[in-house]
């Protein structure tokens, strides 16, 4: 299933609010609705929220959107013509940036969100959800690597940055090392992108430098909302997602990992992770008329969110439970056919 070639989207109306770890640009999409959540997303390193998640303007999303508010967010100097910063600028950490969050919430008179995240922007909204439980009520975090790097990694990055320029240090980052050698158009978007944002090393370094989200199944550690992680297969980021999926609570998480999805999944397979969303949004209780629609049409996603949800509910007893819950996965590629019968 492709997208459909996208309608005119809502009015999309921008505002810069001040923090107190700077100012950030901010674009909502969509009228509040009462007794509903607002879906924040936030982007990763090298991108702004309109390259990062294109998918919201495309026409197969707009059932969502025209259900709730959207905020996106782009972190301090990486909206597009930012200029740079003066030499010397501390960048907020990426703590801090998860600390702007319920600034923008107040100001926007925002009581939740489901929050939608990117590699450096997933692990904003998984720190954001860990300090505001309350504000959570679920989180579809791509590409989110929980873990402070260690010795050996902060060795390498090092290496690194002796015989890469940062902008190739980010594209290795965002990209598997297939599509970084066939430079089809998202690479090379990237790459024209990170040469006109000139703070982008600024993100970077404090995604470089971030601590541990120190996650955990239960407890002060845990994320207390329903979770999506998602992966593209062969991505930079596949084993700290995987890992990342045996720390969570087996009966609030899903793990998606996206055939030929590679290092962007939002980009390569954006129709199929529209259909995920939805489900995820619907299995939270709204949209419902979303999964009957997509039943009627034996849709690929409706049959993995089918069984993703069912795992949630099945015995932990079961092949794979011994494995932190990793059994619990679905390949893209090993979903196919119309969902199960309820």
């Amino acid at each position: 299933m492709e997208l459909q070639e996208a309608a005119p989207p809502p009015e999309a109306k921008g505002a810069v609010l001040e923090t107190p770890y700077g100012a950030v640009n901010v674009t909502l999409v969509g009228t509040p609705r009462p007794a509903r959540p607002a879906l924040l997303t936030f982007p990763d390193v090298g991108h702004t929220h309109e390259s990062c998640c294109p998918l919201f303007a495309h026409h197969e999303m707009h059932e969502i959107v025209k259900n709730f508010l959207v905020v996106h967010v782009d972190p301090p100097g990486m909206e597009e013509g930012a200029p740079p910063y003066p030499a010397g600028y501390q960048y907020p950490s990426l703590e801090q940036l998860a600390e702007m969050i319920p600034c923008i919430l107040q100001y926007l008179n925002i009581a939740s969100i489901i929050g939608m995240g990117v590699g450096a922007g997933a692990f904003v909204l998984a720190k954001f959800g860990l300090l505001h439980p309350e504000a959570v009520e679920g989180l579809v975090l791509v590409n989110i690597d929980p873990h402070a790097k260690g010795w050996m990694d902060w060795a390498a990055h090092k290496l690194s940055g002796l015989t890469s320029s940062t902008t190739e240090m980010i594209l290795a980052h965002l990209f598997t090392q297939e599509e970084l050698a066939a430079a089809p158009p998202p690479v090379r978007e990237g790459r024209e992108r990170l040469g006109a944002t000139p703070n982008a090393p600024l993100l970077w370094a404090m995604y470089n430098s971030r601590g541990d989200l120190g996650l955990e199944r239960s407890g002060a550690g845990s994320l207390r909302c329903p979770v999506l992680l998602v992966v593209g297969d062969n991505s930079p980021h596949e084993d700290a997602v995987v890992e990342c999926n045996a720390k969570l609570d087996p009966t609030q998480t899903s793990f998606l990992k996206m055939a030929d999805g590679g290092g962007q999944p939002q980009l390569t397979q954006p129709a199929k992770l529209t259909e995920a969303f939805k489900y995820f949004v619907q299995g939270m209780g709204y949209i419902p008329h979303v999964l009957d629609r997509q039943r009627r049409v034996g849709s690929v996603a409706a049959a993995a969110m089918t069984r993703l949800s069912r795992s949630r509910t099945s015995s932990l007893g079961g092949a794979g439970a011994g494995e932190g819950g990793r059994g619990r996965s679905l390949s893209r590629g090993s979903a196919g056919g119309a969902p199960p019968a309820p």
